[in-house]
């Protein structure tokens, strides 16, 4: 991939995912795919992989972030029981 194909793309998701989160719209990256797939294939593909990956982060963020306050609140309760 060239280097201006990927950095349109990854400009591209960055700032649909922004508008999604504002608006509550978790499809706008698709609708989007689909406007910018008319014109190219290539960048769709490239664009709806960075939209893919940054969605795949944010889902596993959200999970550890949930699993390490679980992992502490468990450790406080465990150490207020013992003391």
């Amino acid at each position: 991939m060239s280097e201006s194909l990927t950095k349109l793309a990854a400009k591209l998701a960055e700032d649909v995912l922004e508008i999604q989160k504002a608006t509550g719209e978790d499809r706008l990256f698709i609708e989007l795919g689909h406007i910018v797939g008319a014109a190219s294939q290539t960048l769709e593909e490239a664009y709806l992989t960075e939209c893919r990956i940054r969605l795949a982060e944010q889902g596993a963020r959200k999970f550890l972030d949930a699993k390490i306050a679980e992992l502490a609140a468990k450790a406080e309760a465990q150490a207020k029981s013992e003391g």
